[in-house]
């Protein structure tokens, strides 16, 4: 390309960034409603009620939306001051460290852009190949408009990022992929299984202050933190210091869906930890380390969770509380997220149905997994002798047993496998589990059967 045209090009993308920028400071153009948001109480007496209960469900419900996309919970205290993950997004260019972090690279690690937050300038620019994904000034952008689900800046006047704080949405919501892949509409508490959060918080110039949380050396930690892979992450590695398994595997977990927990009462993997706002608040504060309140005794138990112990997890009281208050709204909304309806096509009716009458009777799933919550109604935990694994998992948790996991959904996370390892790589791999472990008896037909009910649910 000539001289010429190479500037032609980088005004193209400068022009691009600039209208994109734009947009991101006109606070009437952004999607999130964090800043038109009611604080106030419903206004509920006896005379209005069956309204004032409808208001306080709407207001809920859109709090909650936004808090789980956009609220950080003041976490920029931990991954700006201390982690100084920041500086390693922005790179040199904009006074950070590094190269920075491209569109691209984001794209590879897992991060998702939201394309309906996306102005049309931005979005005819992709298109026409003028915007610069190799460039980090591009990311920059994208964060400035709310685009990198769960990613949350703040900006100085020169561009540079001021600060940068996680939501809940790094996780749990990815994209449909319709405009690229990585980029499209959300789908919120949809689980992020290509998102490489080891690989992401590796960046960190600030890194040593996991190390010293651990006690462990900083090639100790990088070791850990590259162990985890897409999709994984090991929410009881702050407590417990336990990175790898007996046998050598990582001790990270796949990242869970948040939808379809209505009426579910354990949220995670494991049991005894508590519902899902239970683990919305031990989340907030503990794994992205916000502003907040948490209380729990059990990890006082220096014996099972001696670096939790150490550092006072258990009775955590910051000096300006950015959780708790947020904690009902939050609720609310991920209680309202269905299980997504299997697409057309994606299974076999007829042995669907063949595989239902299974599932209720001779391959005895029913029994656990009962319909149509298809968890237990109540305590919904076994000892890992019930369920024929090890107990490697389960002894990290309070009460030592395995969640029964809903089995809702299930065709939309089958990336990285199932359990809470992804040791079973496919459907026909945990019925022949099953099968083996409870001496079921199933036919070749039957097992098959089987999977395509599992497959419509």
């Amino acid at each position: 390309m000539t001289q010429t045209g190479n500037k032609t090009r980088r005004l193209a993308i400068l022009t691009v960034i600039a209208a994109a920028a734009l947009y991101a400071a006109d606070p009437t153009s952004q999607k999130s409603s964090l800043q038109t948001r009611k604080t106030g109480p419903v206004n509920a007496t006896k005379e209005n009620w069956t309204a004032a209960v409808e208001s306080n469900a709407a207001r809920m419900f859109a709090d909650g939306k936004s808090i789980f996309r956009f609220d950080t919970f003041g976490d920029e205290v931990f991954w700006t001051d201390t982690l100084k993950l920041h500086q390693a997004i922005e790179g040199e260019k904009f006074g950070g460290v590094g190269g920075g972090v491209s569109p691209k690279t984001a794209l590879a690690v897992g991060l998702k852009v939201d394309a309906e937050a996306l102005p049309a300038a931005v979005v005819e620019g992709i298109k026409a190949g003028k915007v610069n994904l190799d460039d980090p000034a591009t990311t920059l952008t994208l964060i400035k408009l709310n685009a990198v689900l769960g990613v949350k800046g703040s900006f100085n006047t020169d561009g540079s990022l001021r600060s940068l704080g996680l939501s809940c949405a790094v996780c749990h919501s990815t994209v449909d992929d319709s405009f690229a892949p990585g980029i499209g509409r959300r789908l919120d508490g949809w689980p992020n299984r290509d998102l490489n959060a080891g690989a992401i918080i590796a960046l960190s110039p600030g890194l040593p202050a996991i190390s010293k949380l651990l006690g462990v050396d900083d090639a100790t930690t990088r070791k850990v933190l590259a162990s985890w892979g897409p999709g994984k992450f090991d929410a009881e590695l702050n407590l417990d210091g336990k990175a790898f398994r007996p046998d050598g595997k990582p001790a990270a977990t796949l990242i869970p869906p948040a939808y379809g927990m209505a009426g579910v009462n354990m949220h995670t993997w494991t049991g005894g930890w508590g519902t899902v706002t239970y683990w919305n608040a031990y989340v907030a504060n503990l794994e992205l380390q916000g502003q907040g309140t948490f209380f729990d005794r059990r990890l006082m138990n220096a014996e099972q969770y001696p670096v939790a112990a150490r550092n006072s997890f258990g009775n955590k009281r910051s000096r300006v509380d950015m959780v708790t208050s947020k904690l009902g709204a939050l609720h609310f909304y991920q209680l309202a997220l269905p299980t997504p309806n299997p697409p057309e096509g994606s299974f076999d009716k007829s042995k669907a149905e063949r595989g239902e009458m299974l599932f209720n009777g001779k391959a005895q799933c029913s029994t656990c997994h009962v319909p149509p919550l298809f968890t237990e109604p109540g305590w919904n935990t076994h000892p890992p002798a019930d369920i024929g694994i090890d107990d490697f998992q389960a002894n990290r948790s309070p009460e030592r047993t395995y969640r029964t996991a809903p089995l809702r959904g299930l065709w939309a996370h089958q990336k990285g496998g199932f359990y809470h390892d992804g040791r079973f790589a496919t459907f026909l791999d945990v019925v022949n589990h099953y099968n083996n472990f409870k001496q079921l008896g199933l036919t070749e037909e039957e097992k098959n059967a089987l999977v395509e009910y599992l497959k419509s649910l």
